[in-house]
């Protein structure tokens, strides 16, 4: 029986939603993770702070990731991942640019290189050299250690950005309550989107390797619904979408929700969803959604979120209507 798929279909298939075992770029996947969080310290040290650390996020684009412009005192500045010529830009508002290439180096010699760019362009910054969320954590201007990068499975990995920052703005756009933008938090290294319900969080314990407790309690000051994208690491050693609720409501973890290829993690507290699962799928739009929406009803529901209030009953904004 014809499933008509068509060899095109798949080579199309594979380019939108590409292979990404984690085991095959574990390395690239770690050095890369020092390169964002150098670039994303840099936002971090010249951004005031915004609700929730959103001011030290980076933000998928059509070539990569980017910081956005970053203001030095009246100037500004931006530093863009180009994941398909693979090339560091950094470019300022007065036609300013330099360029550094990805490619196998350490950590210290990209931060060198990095630093050395920022001064050449009269935008210099102090960072604190000291990776968050990570142990051991090598401070950067002497991280030998990590130092790989294959170009293949970093545009790979950009790709599957791509496809989830898509989706999750299409989920994100349902909601009418306080919601953060879609955005990438190089410290877990993930790409996310948060809810919230409106009322003050209990306190969060803190606790997260190298990042101060003060930092996570403002984060999670109330009560949210988050979901996310996330290469995989030790904890989970596969790419993986995920849902939690913070605080997380009883029964959250027997909640029913869907597809069928999502579970509930005992260690992490979480919905997990396999990439492998979503990329394999008949409508990969549509089974992501379907996660993204069921494993957030179970939080709003059994957390006595007011939904009424908060989701999008517009029918003309549900449609998405863009003419006008």
């Amino acid at each position: 029986m014809s499933t008509g798929v068509t060899p095109a279909d798949e080579m199309d298939r594979a380019k939108l939603w590409p292979s990404l075992p984690f085991e095959e770029w574990k390395e690239t996947c770690a050095t890369l993770q020092m390169w964002t969080q150098i670039v994303g310290k840099i936002r971090l040290t010249q951004t005031p702070w915004v609700n929730h650390s959103w001011h030290v996020t980076l933000y998928v684009t059509t070539r990569g990731l980017t910081t956005s412009p970053i203001p030095h005192g009246a100037r500004t500045f931006q530093i863009d991942f180009d994941f398909i010529d693979h090339q560091l830009r950094i470019e300022t508002c007065d036609g300013g640019t330099r360029q550094i290439a990805l490619e196998p180096k350490s950590v210290a010699a990209f931060y060198r290189e990095v630093m050395a760019a920022l001064t050449e362009l009269g935008v210099p910054v102090e960072i604190s050299r000291v990776p968050n969320e990570v142990d051991p954590a090598i401070p950067f201007d002497r991280d030998e250690e990590h130092a790989s990068y294959d170009a293949e499975y970093a545009n790979r990995f950009w790709r599957v950005l791509v496809q989830a920052d898509r989706i999750f703005k299409d989920f994100r756009a349902r909601f009418i309550g306080k919601c953060s933008p879609v955005h990438f938090f190089w410290g877990s290294f993930d790409l996310a989107v948060t809810r919230f319900s409106g009322r003050p969080a209990p306190q969060h314990p803190g606790g997260i390797p190298h990042l101060p407790d003060a930092v996570t309690r403002e984060a999670y000051s109330h009560e949210v619904s988050s979901v996310g994208f996330w290469p995989g690491g030790a904890p989970m050693p596969q790419p993986a979408f995920y849902s939690y609720g913070y605080p997380e409501p009883p029964g959250f973890g027997e909640a029913k929700v869907g597809p069928k290829g999502a579970f509930y993690s005992m260690t992490l507290h979480e919905w997990v969803l396999p990439y492998d699962e979503v990329r394999k799928a008949d409508d990969p739009d549509a089974y992501l959604l379907e996660f993204l929406q069921s494993t957030y009803e179970a939080a709003a529901t059994l957390g006595k979120w007011d939904r009424s209030s908060l989701e999008q009953t517009n029918a003309l904004l549900l449609s998405g209507a863009r003419h006008s």
